[in-house]
């Protein structure tokens, strides 16, 4: 299904849920005294709107950076296994055929093999990946050197190599990790539940213009919610990062 089409749903379906409450209470329910009660809604709807909007925007915030940061992980690693191969053309054969056919066929295992598989969120990928790497460890370590420049080199590609291996582990711990917990859930839920329900307590003397107030509310609520749950993971979701940093590997490499 659609993203936007799943947006909307979840704004247009709180909004019609509130909006039919606020319509019930104003022409069903007692509202006497309901306008004089504004000012002492309206305080605490201060405070807990605020604090919730606090809150909100603190997970939103936190997972954006979380997402950059995954897609900047992502091009730091394909960046390094491209650095280790390069470095290692100056090393002789056959470690020079052999390092670029190894970091080819990784860099096609994490783009083709582990990136639909984080999208699940735990984190398991197999174990092909970290073989590779470390066949590529190997083949780094037991290149012969001729002189001090292939030397250089030879040191080069393993502090590459060696970087990507931590950008790998940080990309893995990344699609591992708990998201929004469920705490955080039920605080973000409940608490947009109680703003909105602060909000129907306010009365006046137009009952449609509030029915419409505690509509946008809720839909405003939950439109952020809708994206807090798109982007706990950055590997899934609308906002996911694409494998684009190992598919330009494989154009580098081939």
């Amino acid at each position: 299904m659609n993203v936007y089409f799943q947006g909307m749903l979840w704004v247009l379906g709180a909004a019609a849920v509130a909006a039919a409450i606020a319509y019930f209470l104003r022409h069903v329910g007692e509202t006497e005294g309901t306008v004089e009660n504004n000012e002492s809604a309206g305080q605490v709807f201060t405070i807990v709107g605020g604090l919730h909007a606090v809150l909100l925007a603190f997970v939103l915030i936190s997972l954006f950076d979380g997402t950059t940061a995954a897609e900047e992980g992502s091009y730091r690693e394909a960046d390094s296994v491209v650095a280790a191969s390069w470095a290692a053309d100056a090393l002789p054969e056959p470690t020079r055929t052999e390092v670029r056919d190894l970091a080819a066929r990784y860099a096609q295992e994490v783009a083709d093999v582990e990136w639909p598989m984080m999208a699940t969120g735990n984190g398991e990928v197999g174990d092909k990946g970290w073989e590779l790497l470390d066949e590529l460890r190997a083949a780094i370590r037991e290149a012969q050197t001729g002189d001090d420049f292939q030397n250089d080199q030879k040191n080069l590609a393993s502090d590459k190599l060696w970087e990507a291996y931590e950008a790998r582990q940080q990309r893995l711990n990344t699609a591992g990790g708990d998201g929004v917990t469920d705490v955080v859930w039920f605080a973000l839920v409940l608490g947009s539940v109680m703003t909105i329900s602060l909000a129907l307590l306010f009365g006046g003397p137009q009952p449609l213009v509030h029915i419409i107030i505690v509509g946008i509310l809720a839909g405003l609520l939950s439109l952020l919610l809708f994206a807090t749950y798109q982007l706990q993971n950055p590997f899934a979701g609308a906002a996911k990062v694409e494998p684009a940093a190992f598919e330009a590997v494989l154009a580098r490499l081939r």
